[in-house]
């Protein structure tokens, strides 16, 4: 595990936040500016903005998640919007969406969750989308942020999800883009796999590997040379200082999702939901070592998203029907003035 930091900047974060009906308890830490070049947790790619870190004990060791504190490039609205990343990205996919939402006055802060990209790669960690929604929480309320637009991506978005069931108090709008979890891959016939097994399939991953993955499942079968800097982004860990971590955490995190369904629980969300769904998506945990049968069945986004709304009480669906799992990326500009229309409504 990375050794901390030294700390130049300290908030104390407060022992618990009082909620309607309920005491959360939160991590207690400090915010730390990180440094700003090279090698950060195993991870060299150049952020766009600052990082800081939020310095915590998490399950009985030190551990830090990275992020970014952007602040409105226009005039500011009040507002702050929270952008989750999914499991083969990091916050600086969010790059394009940040822009947009600072110039119409929003504050943005873009996290690298415990385990990924320039956060902590512990040796051993129970993830959870309770734990990863928790670490988020502890790290709004340690900057002193009460209320937020969330907005998440793929494993991100499940963790949205997760995190709208357990704080839905301090969401003013959730937006899930192409979320995973919309269905429950388990329960459909995906054949069990084991830690072991997972993280063989991760600790050979490379540009090769990640990049044949993302042109079948994210972007149709099509590839723009634009997508390459997130592949290395990706390929970078995988071979960097804390190789072996990162894949066992992967390993555990593709576990955790497959373990954590949140289909059933969609009619328990709360907060005003966009759905913002790619039609050509088809990712589904373990589709690739399922049996034809299942893998027929499984990933069909222009399906699940139309039934992920109708289960939602609060919840409008976007459809790009053209566009796979990364809808932000592949037609940024369509994106983002669909995601600015609904906010402003």
């Amino acid at each position: 595990m990375s050794k901390m930091k030294p700390i130049t900047t300290a908030i104390v974060v407060t022992a618990c936040i009082l909620a309607p009906f309920r005491v959360l308890a939160q991590a207690m830490g400090t915010i730390a500016n990180a440094p700003q070049d090279g090698d950060l947790n195993g991870s060299n790619f150049t952020y766009p903005w600052p990082v800081k870190l939020f310095q915590f004990s998490s399950q009985l060791q030190d551990v830090e998640m990275a992020f970014m504190d952007v602040s409105p490039a226009g005039e500011p609205n009040g507002r702050v919007a929270v952008c989750l990343h999914g499991k083969n990205f990091c916050a600086p996919t969010w790059e394009a969406t940040a822009r947009i939402l600072t110039e119409q006055g929003y504050r943005v802060i873009l996290i690298d969750q415990v385990g990924f990209c320039k956060s902590t790669k512990p040796e051993s960690y129970q993830y959870t989308l309770q734990q990863l929604s928790y670490n988020t929480n502890s790290l709004l309320h340690a900057l002193g942020i009460a209320n937020i637009t969330l907005i998440g991506h793929s494993l991100g978005g499940m963790t949205s999800i997760r995190y709208g069931l357990m704080y839905p108090e301090t969401i003013n709008e959730l937006v899930l883009v192409n979320p995973i979890g919309l269905e429950d891959w388990k329960a459909l016939g995906v054949p069990y796999r084991n830690i072991e097994t997972l993280y063989a399939s991760e600790v050979v991953s490379n540009y090769t590997t990640i990049r044949a993955y993302q042109q079948a499942t994210y972007y149709v079968n099509t590839w723009d040379p634009s997508y390459d800097v997130w592949v290395n982004m990706l390929a970078n860990i995988y071979a960097g200082t804390e190789a072996h971590a990162f894949a066992f955490d992967q390993a555990l995190t593709t576990d955790m999702a497959l373990s954590a369904p949140v289909v059933y629980e969609f009619g328990l969300l709360k907060p005003r939901t966009l759905l913002m769904i790619g039609d050509r998506d088809n990712t589904a945990l373990g589709k690739q070592w399922s049996p034809p049968e299942v893998q027929e069945k499984l990933g069909h986004y222009d399906v699940l998203g139309k039934q992920a709304a109708a289960a939602m009480p609060n919840a409008d669906l976007i459809e790009f029907p053209e566009l796979g799992h990364a809808p932000q990326i592949q037609d940024p500009d369509c994106f983002h003035a669909k995601l600015l229309g609904w906010l402003s409504t």
